[in-house]
């Protein structure tokens, strides 16, 4: 059996990134994880590399804007996947110099796990974010660097515990405010299950220079239908408000960040349709439940549960 890649993880700590660490070290790559000196003394931080630290997983002092640490890392892996958030997205020119100067590494995966950047209709904020994926995708092919792109669509973590309603901790059982008409589909995934898709797809040649989606089929659900799942679960029929995409757009450019990236990013997917709209095309991407279909994962249905 071939040898597993040695994986590099820049953003390890934040949000997706624990989630595909842990996925790393399950599969039995070796995993090594960029850490910066205040990173260990964050006592949330702290705890967490420790975690990984204990579970096999080997630390890197460097830092993302510390050119020099960042090359020596980088030439002790074959893969690279970075998962840094939001405010550093751009910054990720500083990964793909390193990566040219190392000049050893097999793939990369820059930070996406969302809408495919490429096909998305989104209004500001979501515009500009998703605009720098955009521009850091062209990079790394006018570099010449050998990737894979992850379009996760939803984490369910973000997204089903509250069925996206502002100012709850749970489901709702009384009313419901539904994005556009309810009839737009889209895609929740366990942020396990990304992780464990992300690192499936590290060594597998079909996953080469393409967007790796994931669309299982128990995980596609439009708004309407999402409602009434859960409608069928608690035993009750809910009040249901739907917000013209008008109102939508006017509640985006009246809140403020993060609400408005949050609603920009909803308007993106639930009026515009762009987790689905689309075909998936060998030219550019595979689908990750077809490639592997022995992931059991997570439906949409099986997560509910836990909040009845």
């Amino acid at each position: 059996m071939a040898q597993k890649s040695k994986i590099l993880f820049i953003g390890g700590t934040g949000y997706i990134g624990r989630f595909i660490v842990e996925a790393s070290l399950k599969a039995g790559h070796p995993t090594f994880v960029l850490v910066r000196e205040s990173t260990v003394s964050d006592p949330v931080k702290g705890n967490l590399v420790e975690k990984f630290k204990s579970s096999g997983a080997t630390l890197v002092h460097g830092d993302l804007y510390d050119h020099g640490s960042l090359v020596k890392a980088i030439k002790q892996v074959d893969v690279v996947i970075s998962t840094v958030g939001h405010l550093q997205l751009a910054d990720q020119v500083k990964i793909i110099a390193a990566i040219k100067e190392a000049g050893n590494v097999k793939r990369f995966f820059p930070s996406e796990f969302g809408n495919d950047v490429d096909r998305v209709h989104a209004v500001e904020p979501a515009k500009t974010a998703f605009a720098t994926k955009v521009d850091i995708r062209r990079k790394i092919e006018a570099a010449g660097i050998p990737y894979t792109y992850v379009s996760s669509n939803y984490f369910a973590g973000y997204f089903l515990p509250t069925l996206a309603q502002p100012g709850l901790t749970a489901p709702p059982r009384d009313k419901v405010t539904i994005f556009g008409d309810g009839h737009v589909k889209a895609i929740f995934n366990k942020e396990d299950d990304i992780g464990t898709y992300t690192i499936k797809a590290v060594d597998d040649p079909r996953t080469l220079n393409k967007i790796l989606y994931l669309r299982p089929a128990k995980n596609i659900y439009s708004f309407n239908e999402l409602v009434a799942l859960w409608e069928k679960k608690i035993g009750k029929t809910l009040e249901k408000f739907h917000l013209t995409e008008e109102k939508i757009l006017k509640d985006i450019q009246e809140s403020p960040i993060p609400i408005n990236v949050i609603l920009s990013i909803n308007h993106s997917v639930f009026v515009k349709g762009d987790h689905t709209n689309f075909e998936i095309e060998e030219s550019f991407g595979v689908e990750a439940s077809k490639l592997y279909p022995d992931v059991k994962y997570t439906t949409v249905e099986e997560y509910l549960q836990q909040f009845v």
